[in-house]
């Protein structure tokens, strides 16, 4: 792929990861943040992921230091005049975002791919303020980015198949491993798997059957192991369709179907648990537990890509 200049709205935790990746592929990167606060938290996200990265020997300290010689740290959005690739993570509001894109697809080329991380947000609905909305399409990464291989790509009733496949190509010659999402479904697949997990793990809980850690372990003991290697139908079919079907015919009346946001999930919110970002979630994360867990998740994390991953050419 040739070197691009590839600007990213939004100097958070998926913002600064998604710089890195583009930066470590030689591009050149605009990062952007409204806030001055907000750049300078970004800054320090990635310095403690490339220390994460050199420590675990994925990078030299050399090679560290070019990576970050390429992202240049913005709050003009003008900076994107430039772009040749737009990547949009701000703020998961659809407010926040018409005000965006009106401005920002105003601003660059006309022939700029422009994609939005948005985690379930109708794509569809962000390009009613896309000036040219064919070259518009979801681009959802996974936290954190810089690792995990996943690309969701979603295309919006607007998208052309043009937009969809050179972001799909930008994806994989960044080393990930997208997936085309052919209709724009709230969540897209990931997270309506991921929140049809979290409801049962939630259930579960609520139901006194098991404590929040031993679910944590469950998964990354059996099912996280598992998932890791292959996916629900592959592992129907390796275990017998007829022993699915058989579970299946007395569990699902027994899982939850709940419409609404879990209690133990919304006594958390309530409270401002935000997790690791607010120092208390379901765990503790004060007193410097914040950073231990982040180290530790990118630790394992890069262990399991090279794992699964390191030897694909």
């Amino acid at each position: 792929m040739a070197k691009q200049i590839i600007a990213i709205a939004g100097a958070g935790t998926m913002g600064a990861s998604i710089a890195q990746v583009y930066a470590q592929c030689g591009h050149e990167v605009v990062l952007y943040d409204l806030f001055p606060l907000g750049l300078g938290k970004g800054k320090d996200l990635i310095t403690l992921n490339q220390e994460t990265a050199v420590a675990e020997g994925k990078l030299t300290a050399a090679q560290s230091a070019e990576l970050l010689g390429r992202i240049h740290f913005t709050t003009e959005l003008a900076d994107f005049a430039r772009a040749d690739f737009v990547i949009e993570a701000i703020l998961e509001r659809m407010d926040v975002k018409h005000a965006f894109w009106a401005e920002a697809s105003s601003l660059v080329r006309a022939d700029a791919i422009l994609t939005s991380n948005t985690s379930g947000l109708s794509l569809s609905e962000i390009a009613t303020a896309v000036i040219r909305p064919e070259r518009f399409c979801g681009m959802h990464w996974i936290n954190p980015p810089h690792i995990v291989p996943l690309v969701e790509v979603i295309k919006g009733d607007k998208t052309s198949d043009e937009t969809a496949q050179a972001v799909y190509e930008s994806a994989l010659a960044a080393g990930k491993k997208p997936v085309m999402v052919q209709k724009d479904a709230k969540g897209f697949v990931l997270n309506r798997l991921q929140f049809a997990v979290l409801r049962e793990a939630m259930h579960i809980v609520e139901n006194g059957i098991a404590s929040p850690e031993d679910v944590d372990n469950v998964f990354k003991y059996g099912l996280g192991m598992r998932y890791a290697a292959i996916g629900p139908f592959e592992t129907a079919d390796l275990g017998g369709l007829d022993v699915f079907y058989n579970i299946a015919s007395y569990l699902l009346a027994d899982l939850s179907d709940e419409k609404a946001v879990p209690e133990l999930l919304a006594a958390r919110y309530q409270a401002g648990d935000y997790g690791v970002k607010s120092g208390r979630g379901f765990y503790d994360y004060s007193d410097g537990k914040d950073e231990a867990a982040i180290r530790r998740r990118d630790k394992m994390f890069l262990k399991l890509a090279e794992c699964l991953y390191g030897g694909e050419d």
